[in-house]
């Protein structure tokens, strides 16, 4: 597997992939921000599709937790169950036979479980990580918040739907512009994001390596 540069964090689709983590139907009442995060991953599936970057899904324990949430718009993707706390060891032999993969896009619940885990095993298999900060949360704010500082502090890019969107397509002159265009333009909306990071958050401040 191609060693990551993480110096910069640059990703191209023909070496991404996007992860979409547990978004569950039993989690939906517990979820701080639930339909937006999972509006703000829809988002980046759609992108996704349209840039042939590849998207693996799990769900986590779904006899108990129930299926996917319809309106992420994973239908035709096969979800992988698992009940380990991070995605890696269930995908792992998909993530084997992409030698040419540098970097994973992740979405998903719960910041401070199944996030945070996943990130830290996909960051000692070499890869870069960019978690997308608007496509995840947690039960608890202060788990989310505590979560994506230590991912930071671990090595892991903290990045915006929009901003990661915009670096896979690179160009306006992209074929695929205008449709992704069309997706983007509408507001992203509110999830809680703001709360945590305004007031120059010390959590979120000087905490990489």
């Amino acid at each position: 597997m191609a060693a990551a540069r993480a110096s910069l964090g640059r990703i191209l689709p023909e070496s991404s992939i996007l992860f979409l983590c547990d978004m569950q139907e039993k989690f939906r009442p517990s979820i701080a921000y639930f339909p937006q995060i999972v509006s703000v991953a829809a988002r980046m599936l759609k992108v996704a599709r349209l840039l042939d970057v590849p998207v693996l899904l799990t769900e986590q324990y779904p006899q108990g937790l129930g299926p996917t949430v319809p309106e992420l718009g994973a239908q035709g993707i096969r979800p992988v169950s698992k009940t380990c706390f991070s995605m890696v060891p269930t995908l792992q032999k998909e993530l084997d036979g992409r030698p040419k993969l540098r970097s994973v896009l992740l979405c998903g619940l719960e910041t401070q479980v199944c996030i945070l885990n996943t990130a830290l095993d996909l960051l000692e298999r070499g890869l870069q990580v960019h978690v997308v900060v608007d496509a995840c949360s947690s039960r608890s704010q202060v788990d989310r918040l505590v979560a994506l500082a230590r991912m930071r502090q671990s090595g892991a890019f903290l990045s915006t739907s929009e901003a990661l969107i915009l670096q896979l397509v690179r160009d306006a002159a992209h074929p695929k512009f205008k449709e992704i265009q069309n997706i983007i333009k509408e507001p992203v909306p509110d999830s809680g994001l703001l709360g945590l990071f305004q007031g120059q958050n010390p959590l979120l401040l000087n905490s990489r390596p």
